[in-house]
């Protein structure tokens, strides 16, 4: 069985995830391509996880946006700035079908999440509406948050939240009127949200903008009777400075 293993790592060597350069492991960036995607490191807002200026006291900080406007969930997770070859990974996971991209994915965001995790943990992809599934054929949220949960051994909830009303593109609105576009259209599962009641959810998707999307979608996870609301994001769109 060795000997086949090793034949096919001759036959199909491992490959880099965006550029098919040859890499020492599977599912994994070659030097170059890791380097273009703009992991986050260092001192980051508590709520939005947006880089922040200096080196931080190991005490929560939030950023201005976060104290003028405080989130309505606890703990905000994000593994890289969109742009470049995050950007560029996003759009081909989202859009381009490259579904097995999740897997990549899910162990950057469970190495995010790993210090965050306790026994009550639940991972609650943002859901997508049906005509959106229609057009698309999957909800990379959910794929993100299965290879997340997968990594950590922890529990999903893949279907806890709905998305009852379709919304139109929210590109070049604010922070307050995608809030208010989206308002009411992610709602508890009339049956199966009663699986986060008591829990510390994690709101799980790929690309954090403003936050108006993870706010409704907290905001029904309280009401489905959480313990504790925060949210992970594979990318971080960084305002310029």
């Amino acid at each position: 069985m060795v000997e086949f293993a090793q034949l096919l790592k001759v036959i199909y060597p491992d490959q880099c995830v965006t550029c098919e350069a040859l890499t020492d492991g599977a599912h994994g960036l070659c030097g170059p391509c890791w380097r273009k995607m703009g992991f986050l490191s260092g001192h980051r807002c508590t709520t939005c996880g947006v880089p922040l200026p200096g080196m931080g006291d190991g005490a929560d900080d939030y950023c201005d946006e976060c104290l003028a406007g405080p989130r309505n969930w606890l703990r905000g997770v994000s593994v890289f700035e969109y742009g470049g070859g995050a950007r560029e990974f996003i759009l081909k996971f989202k859009r381009g079908d490259r579904t097995e991209l999740a897997r990549p994915a899910g162990t950057w965001l469970a190495t995010a999440l790993r210090p965050h995790m306790t026994p009550k943990t639940v991972l609650v992809p943002v859901p997508a509406h049906p005509v959106r599934m229609i057009s698309r054929r999957y909800n990379q949220a959910a794929l993100l948050a299965g290879a997340a949960g997968r990594e950590l051994s922890a529990a999903t909830a893949m279907d806890a939240l709905i998305r009852i009303r379709a919304t139109p593109r929210l590109e070049g609105f604010s922070r307050v009127e995608r809030e208010a576009k989206l308002k009411g259209a992610i709602r508890p599962h009339p049956k199966r949200g009663r699986t986060l009641q008591g829990k510390d959810v994690i709101i799980i998707d790929d690309v954090m903008t403003t936050g108006a999307t993870l706010a409704v979608a907290a905001e029904a996870a309280w009401a489905a009777g959480a313990d504790r609301v925060s949210v992970a994001v594979l990318a971080r769109v960084v305002k310029p400075t």
